[in-house]
């Protein structure tokens, strides 16, 4: 499978993201804005991979 993890923390954010580019369209996002969170949703859906954003 191909799969990526990737976290950052600085002293403003902190962010966790996983990708699995073979997977089924899910999607497990809290940006803290909606529009974002609607955005990175259909295009998990729509490219038909596993994403979470945190």
């Amino acid at each position: 499978m191909r799969t990526a993890k990737i976290e950052r923390k600085t002293a403003e954010t902190d962010i966790t993201l996983e990708l699995e580019l073979d997977g089924s369209g899910k999607s497990d996002i809290a940006t803290g804005c909606g529009f974002l969170d609607h955005m990175l949703t259909l295009f998990a859906r729509h490219g038909r991979f596993d994403l979470t954003v945190e």
